[in-house]
């Protein structure tokens, strides 16, 4: 791939050189399968979170406070040059998130889980939330997810990382949605 990304009149033609900020934000207009953080506590993460969702051309939420000042600086090696790609939202608490939620369901990545993530069927709304690092998600959260899916692993073993688990599941999703059937590029 050369650096041209679509025919889609929201997104840039070009990748942003190296020297563009994380503080682009590209808005896309029709409703697509968005990926949500909560709260999250590890810069790289959110970093490698904002790449996949510039990758795989699906929107980013970012649910505030961080636990780190949320600034180039700290998400540059990770998202790299894509975070200026990255279809990005922040909101500045849990409360706000949920004002401007207004379709599709919120699907929350839980060790907590009762439905592993490939017996679950996505839908192009959905919204695939996931967790702090460090602690997961409150119960109003999780009270407040339409539904909890989880990822099988190894007995005796936590968790993925957020990014991985991001991925993981997200590929998935877009897997069953026919996206990602016959193409090299999205």
């Amino acid at each position: 791939m050369s650096g041209s990304l679509s025919d889609n009149p929201g997104l840039p033609k070009k990748l942003p050189s190296r020297r563009s900020t994380l503080a682009v934000h590209i808005r896309v207009k029709s409703p697509l399968m968005r990926l949500a953080l909560y709260q999250p506590d590890i810069p790289q993460n959110t970093g490698a979170v904002l790449r996949l969702g510039a990758c795989f051309r699906v929107p980013v939420e970012i649910i505030e406070p961080c636990g780190f000042p949320f600034d180039d600086k700290r998400l540059r090696r990770s998202a790299m040059d894509y975070g200026g790609v990255c279809d990005m939202v922040r909101h500045t608490s849990w409360e706000a998130f949920l004002e401007a939620h207004q379709t599709g369901r919120l699907v929350l990545l839980s060790t907590a889980g009762a439905t592993p993530y490939t017996d679950f069927a996505f839908t192009a709304t959905d919204v695939l939330l996931l967790g702090r690092e460090s602690r997961g998600v409150p119960d109003e959260v999780h009270a407040r997810a339409d539904a909890r899916v989880r990822i099988p692993m190894a007995e005796g073993l936590r968790s993925l990382n957020v990014a991985m688990a991001a991925a993981v599941v997200l590929a998935e999703s877009l897997r069953q949605l026919g996206i990602l059937q016959g193409k090299t590029e999205l």
